[in-house]
C-alpha cells in the first residue's frame, strides 16, 4: 500500500521514477500505475502534483530546456561564441536521442505535445534572439518566436530519424546545424567555424 509523503518529497520521487521508467520502457509504455507503485505514492498525491502523466513530461521538459544552454556552456566554456554554444547545445540534444529509442521517444514527445512544445518555443526564442540578433538586426521578438517554431520542427524531424550506416551521426549534425544556421542568416564563414 502506498504511503503519503510531503509534497516536495513525493514530487522528487515521482520525477526520479519517471526518468528511470521513461528511459527504460519509453514514455508511452510507462503507465501511471507503475509510476505510483515505484514512487510509493497514492493516486491522490500524484494527481495533486502533476494531474496527468503529461504533467510529468511538462515538468521534465521545463527542467531540461530551462538548463540546456548551461549544460552546453559547461562543455564550451562560459565565454564561448554564442553561435558555437547553440551548435553544441543542439548537438547534445540530437546525440541524446541516439542513445536509445526511448530517449528519442521522450524528446520527440516533448517537441510534439502542445504544452511542452509551447514551453520550448517561449523559452528558446529568448535565447535565440540573444544568439542570432547580430545576423537579424531587424527581427522582432515575434520573428524569433516564429523562427523557433521552424527550427523546432527541424529538430523534431532530425530527432525522429535514427542514424544508420547511410545517415551517420556526423552527417546528421552537419546537416542539422547547417539548416538551422541558414534559417537564422548566419554567414557561411561562421557556419564553417
Amino acid at each position: 500500500m502506498a504511503r503519503r509523503y510531503d509534497r516536495e518529497d513525493a514530487k522528487r520521487r515521482i520525477l526520479s521514477v519517471c526518468v528511470k521508467l521513461f528511459i527504460e520502457r519509453g514514455y508511452e509504455k510507462t503507465t501511471t500505475a507503475e509510476i505510483l507503485e515505484k514512487a510509493d505514492v497514492t493516486n491522490g498525491t500524484f494527481y495533486n502534483i502533476f494531474s496527468t502523466k503529461n504533467g510529468v513530461l511538462i515538468e521534465l521538459t521545463n527542467f531540461v530546456f530551462g538548463h540546456q544552454f548551461e549544460m552546453a556552456r559547461n562543455v564550451v566554456g562560459k565565454d564561448a561564441d554564442p553561435v558555437l554554444l547553440y551548435a553544441v547545445e543542439t548537438a547534445i540534444q540530437l546525440t541524446m536521442t541516439e542513445l536509445s529509442n526511448n530517449m528519442r521517444e521522450l524528446y520527440v514527445e516533448s517537441y510534439s505535445f502542445a504544452e511542452t512544445s509551447e514551453y520550448i518555443y517561449q523559452n528558446t526564442s529568448e535565447k535565440l534572439k540573444f544568439i542570432f540578433r547580430e545576423f537579424m538586426p531587424e527581427a522582432t521578438d515575434r520573428d524569433f518566436y516564429e523562427l523557433d517554431i521552424a527550427s523546432a520542427g527541424i529538430t523534431r524531424g532530425y530527432m525522429a530519424k535514427p542514424c544508420d550506416r547511410d545517415f551517420t551521426m556526423e552527417q546528421k549534425l552537419i546537416r542539422y546545424i547547417r539548416c538551422c544556421m541558414v534559417l537564422y542568416n548566419v554567414p557561411e564563414d561562421r557556419i564553417a567555424q
